[in-house]
């Protein structure tokens, strides 16, 4: 069966050591080359360079295709233009910098010193970090996250590299690595269901029914619109901020969601599914997405989307406030739909489409979660986040109009484990 949409740019063969003999020879190579660190934020982006999932990618930017990024916000690939909002360039010290020059190769070691892949080096070139922060989160403030993880976490970085990759296999998460799937593979899943057309719902939290609900939007919209489709509760697992809820706990939840069927339970259609004879879990997969978060709102939300695409998804959802945190003192950075208006000024190529959600929330009226436009005069049931934390941290479930029992459960107990 055919694809249902192509890999962003057309990249069709990955840079990963498929094969153990390639493996074999690159650790063998490596051994004697110089070694670069990659911190353990910047080491699913290797992976991907490696699977394709950064397609047209085949390593890190150099510094002509870093600053097209930054000013134009695309790529070009094959004398073609594609959407592309935030560069990716490996961060290194100016000693290791010192030390590199144009067409040698390198090992790229993890935070254990284990090489995980081997670069042949096309440029290396001084980070102007206030100029990328300023073009990807469009202020010139740096009280946010995305700031914190540049001026912060890469302090002792001054340089970036760009070149060519030869990645090794990733090791499998003994917990969650069966739902951290290659492209490829996600893309022969995807044949197998023979739908149409499937969406893609990122997360980085657990999920309260408001959340579910803009998944469940999402699939009755294409539903409705009379296409075979398919959803993907696609977590993204890869570095994110402290204060949010880690990977393996949120794997947890969304797991619990599947398992019992709960997912859109009470807050879809009935009408539209039950002629069918299905459900929204019928129709949902759950696969997890191991790339870091950079809180940059609008250009994240762009490149979800292209994540998306490349693992063969031919829409995602994109709601207000996508991929959105604040300043430090709690005011917004980006308008509640910025991430949804930037699709309509794409600079390139972009092939998967973009599903827009708004607000949702509880309503006493239809007893269920719905949209919030559709309810201009009425107050939902609503639970401020810190009310939300108190509950759990006290071991008692939220009030299950907002969360799922079973993601409360989960939730308490880690807590109450921290």
């Amino acid at each position: 069966m055919a694809d249902l949409v192509p890999p962003h740019g057309g990249l069709t063969t990955p840079v990963s050591c498929a094969v153990p003999a390639a493996e074999a020879d690159a650790r063998a190579r490596a051994a004697s080359l110089p070694k670069i660190p990659v911190s353990d934020a910047d080491l699913s982006t290797v992976y991907r360079f490696g699977d394709g999932a950064l397609s047209p990618l085949t390593g890190p930017m150099d510094r002509a295709t870093y600053d097209r990024v930054l000013d134009e916000e695309h790529i070009v690939h094959d004398g073609k233009k594609y959407a592309w909002t935030i560069p990716l360039s490996l961060p290194v010290t100016a000693e290791l910098a010192r030390t590199l020059k144009a067409g040698q190769e390198v090992a790229l070691t993890n935070s254990s010193g284990a090489v995980v892949a081997t670069l042949t080096v096309s440029d290396v070139f001084p980070w102007d970090k206030l100029r990328y922060l300023k073009s990807v989160y469009g202020t010139e403030r740096t009280d946010h996250p995305g700031a914190d993880m540049v001026l912060k976490g890469d302090a002792d970085k001054t340089h970036l590299i760009g070149g060519t990759i030869r990645v090794l296999p990733q090791p499998k998460h003994p917990a969650f690595g069966k739902y951290v799937r290659s492209p490829a593979e996600v893309r022969r899943l995807l044949a197998e269901r023979g739908w149409k057309r499937v969406v893609a719902f990122q997360t980085r939290n657990p999920l309260h029914r408001a959340h579910e609900y803009a998944l469940v939007y999402g699939l009755e919209t294409l539903v409705r619109q009379g296409h075979d489709a398919g959803a993907v509760l696609n977590p993204l697992i890869g570095e994110t901020k402290g204060d949010d809820v880690n990977a393996e706990i949120r794997m947890r939840t969304y797991e619990a969601l599947i398992a019992t069927r709960a997912l859109g339970d009470g807050d879809s259609d009935a009408a539209l599914w039950s002629p069918r004879k299905e459900s929204v879990p019928d129709r949902v997969l759950l696969l997890g997405l191991d790339i870091k978060m950079f809180y940059g709102g609008p250009k994240e939300a762009v490149m979800h989307s292209i994540y998306r695409q490349n693992y063969g998804f031919t829409d995602i959802i994109i709601g207000r406030k996508h991929a959105d945190a604040p300043y430090h003192d709690g005011t917004p950075i980006w308008g509640d739909f910025d991430a949804q208006e930037i699709f309509e000024r794409l600079r390139g190529d972009l092939k998967i489409k973009p599903l827009k959600v708004g607000f949702a929330a509880y309503y006493e009226s239809v007893g269920r979660v719905d949209l919030m436009d559709l309810h201009p005069e009425e107050k939902p049931v609503f639970i401020s986040g810190k009310d939300v934390r108190k509950t759990l941290l006290e071991g008692r479930e939220v009030d299950p109009r907002i969360m799922r029992p079973s993601t409360s459960r989960i939730l308490a107990a880690a807590m109450k484990q921290a």
